[in-house]
């Protein structure tokens, strides 16, 4: 299939306009018209080569919803004109341990990703959601709950997931006490869900001004961390801490805020950290952890719940051909609070 999109050509150019050829359909594969996709930190990354690996031409984009086209004969969940999502991953080995457990996340043998990932197959470099079109192995799709604005289903592939599994992970429920540290697109996903899961909400954050925003989000409590006082006062106060923070950071000052037992878990830095002191963790067992969106089963999970709880990002959206001045805003933080891509503002070649 003859598709387009927005690509990467190199770590220090811009994304331009890309026709490219999708794979035919296999026996168990759906092929989707594209509606919507998000915009996610990773894109960004990849697409500038911020991490080792990325392939050229790139296309990013990993936070995928759109319309069932076409079906392989092996399908059975998804009928053509069914809505439906696609995260950041397309395929993993379904043999090992945690493919068994619907942690394919953590696969043994590695999941292939949605884009900039070596297709199982054939080998190809898959090309992510900013497209018209895509072609995903049955077992990756979702189902979109129809209560669920379509609009602003797509972060939840991504940020919606990744701070959802270490909520699920650590059990959080009624009478958890929840922080969160960072207040972005991961972070005012984990305040909503957090919410919707019955825990007490604080935000941590060192800027007092965005209090009023944390309180519209549904934070119970903020907490500013240059306030010396008020982080001795709330030692000891939090079951789990989700760091959201993308760059590197220090952890220290949110270690003494964790109870015994209690655990802080990084989502946003994927990279270094400041050195960390151990007295806190050895003198109230208190861990530092790490997590990685979640399985297929999960994911799920996460979208049949915000349907249920009517759960959504709050969304900017934005046209195909402004995805660099987003790229550009998101580096100064400049979103409220996830950008997502109107796929209908980019033209399908003629012979498509």
């Amino acid at each position: 299939m003859k598709t387009i999109g927005y690509a990467a050509h190199s770590a220090d150019t811009p994304l331009v306009p890309y026709t490219f050829e999708r794979r035919g359909l296999r026996a168990d594969d759906v092929a989707i018209d594209i509606l919507y996709c998000g915009v996610c930190h990773s894109d960004l990354h990849t697409a500038r080569g911020d991490w080792a690996g990325t392939v050229y031409p790139n296309i990013p984009g990993h936070e995928i919803v759109g319309r069932v086209t076409a079906v392989g004969p092996d399908v059975s969940k998804f009928a053509v004109g069914d809505t439906v999502a696609v995260g950041c991953m397309v395929d993993s080995c379904q043999d090992c341990d945690r493919c068994h457990d619907d942690e394919e996340q953590y696969c043994r043998n590695g999941f292939t990703a949605t884009y900039n990932s070596p297709d199982r197959i054939t080998g190809d470099n898959t090309l992510g959601g900013y497209s018209k079109h895509v072609i995903v192995r049955e077992a990756f799709v979702l189902r979109v709950p129809a209560t669920l604005d379509v609009s602003r289903v797509a972060p939840l592939l991504c940020a919606g997931i990744t701070t959802y599994s270490p909520l699920r992970t650590w059990n959080v429920g009624k009478g958890s006490r929840v922080g969160v540290v960072g207040m972005g697109g991961l972070g005012h996903m984990a305040i909503k869900l957090a919410v919707g899961l019955g825990a007490h909400v604080t935000v941590i954050s060192r800027s007092p001004s965005k209090e009023a925003d944390a309180s519209e989000l549904g934070a119970d409590a903020f907490l500013i961390s240059s306030d010396k006082a008020a982080m001795k006062a709330a030692r000891n106060s939090f079951d789990l801490i989700v760091d959201t923070v993308p760059v590197k950071h220090d952890l220290n000052p949110y270690m003494p805020l964790l109870d015994v037992d209690g655990t802080l878990c990084l989502v946003g830095q994927v990279g270094p950290l400041e050195e960390l002191v151990s007295v806190p963790l050895i003198m109230g067992r208190r861990r530092v952890a790490g997590s990685l969106i979640g399985g297929i089963a999960e994911t799920q999970e996460v979208l049949d719940f915000c349907g249920r709880m009517n759960i959504l990002p709050e969304c900017e959206m934005i046209r195909m051909d402004e995805i660099n001045t987003a790229f550009e805003r998101m580096e100064k933080a400049d979103v409220r609070y996830r950008f997502v891509i109107d796929m209908s503002s980019l033209e399908v070649p003629d012979a498509a």
